[in-house]
């Protein structure tokens, strides 16, 4: 293993506004996400704000997966981070873009706890869904 894990952090436009603001459908997709790319779930923390919105966490064995959207705006901020070389945090973060209908999806992709941080050890990745 070159690092001690890996980050993806992902900005996903033109979601399913209605999604957006469901707090249970959201915990369920962060929580299958989490199955689906074959991690451990430990602990699951999600708030619903008033009048729009939704955060969350879920705590895996490996580290951990976070959401914060934005309805109004069809937006949604998503942290996949796993320690190790085990778990693909990609994976996890395709799952809920599909889940949320994401249209629209930014990735960087960052290897953690390897020393120096260089902009070359970074991988940005833009897709748009067929419309």
């Amino acid at each position: 293993m070159d690092t001690m894990g890996r980050h993806v952090i992902a900005e996903l436009w033109e979601c399913d506004s209605d999604l957006l603001n469901d707090e249970a459908a959201v915990e369920r997709i962060m929580v299958n996400a989490a199955l689906e790319s074959g991690a451990e779930v430990r602990e699951v923390v999600f708030h619903k704000f008033t009048p729009l919105g939704v955060s969350g966490v879920v705590i895996i064995s490996e580290s951990h997966l976070t959401i914060h959207s934005f309805p109004e705006h069809g937006y949604a901020s998503v942290d996949v981070y796993t320690c190790g070389d085990r778990i693909d945090p990609a994976v996890a973060a395709d799952y809920i873009a599909k889940g949320l209908r994401t249209k629209r999806k930014e990735t960087v992709f960052v290897p953690r706890g390897q020393g120096n941080m260089n902009a070359k050890d970074l991988k940005v990745e833009l897709v748009e869904a067929a419309k």
